[in-house]
């Protein structure tokens, strides 16, 4: 199982004028679709539908995640579409939908993530160790670090949009 260790921070705005400036440059957006299927304590296992705006791709992934904080074990592989339709068409719950922009930001790869039925922004960065992690000064600009804060997991505003559901 890998180790997947990052921060997460809480964007006031999307970057627009960094892009602009050349200080960020795009890689590629997303659209992600994420579904839970599974939830206990610690422990989530998840799919994804991924769709690449520029090539239109589309990837499905299955993950199991455990731990809290920044740096969890994770475990992600490929799944043929027809296996993720079978999970999500068992589940029938509304998926998590947001864009994820992946981007370089001096010498780091970011992931913006604009969540579509919340407002929330959500900026990302992956590291290599725990270490590295810990000593990294963000810059005002990336917002509140909310990396420990369950509030704003994907998991918690998954479980939102599924009590929302019925009502």
């Amino acid at each position: 199982m890998s180790l997947e260790i990052e921060r997460k921070f809480l964007l006031s705005e999307y970057p627009a004028n960094r892009i602009k400036e050349g200080e960020i440059q795009i890689e590629r957006e997303q659209i992600i679709e994420q579904t839970y299927l599974a939830l206990h304590g610690d422990q989530e296992l998840r799919v994804r539908k991924i769709d690449d705006l520029a090539s239109g791709k589309v990837e499905y992934t299955h993950t199991f995640k455990k731990g809290h904080g920044i740096a969890r074990e994770e475990v992600e592989y490929s799944i043929s579409k027809g296996i993720y339709e079978q999970m999500i068409d068992t589940h029938q719950a509304v998926p998590l939908i947001k864009k994820r922009t992946t981007a370089v930001w001096g010498d780091r790869v970011i992931e913006m993530d604009d969540y579509e039925q919340i407002q929330l922004l959500v900026l990302e960065v992956e590291f290599a160790s725990l270490e590295e992690a810990e000593s990294f000064a963000a810059p005002a600009w990336f917002g509140k670090d909310i990396s420990s804060d369950k509030q704003y997991s994907n998991k918690k505003v998954w479980q939102e949009l599924q009590a929302r559901k019925g009502q």
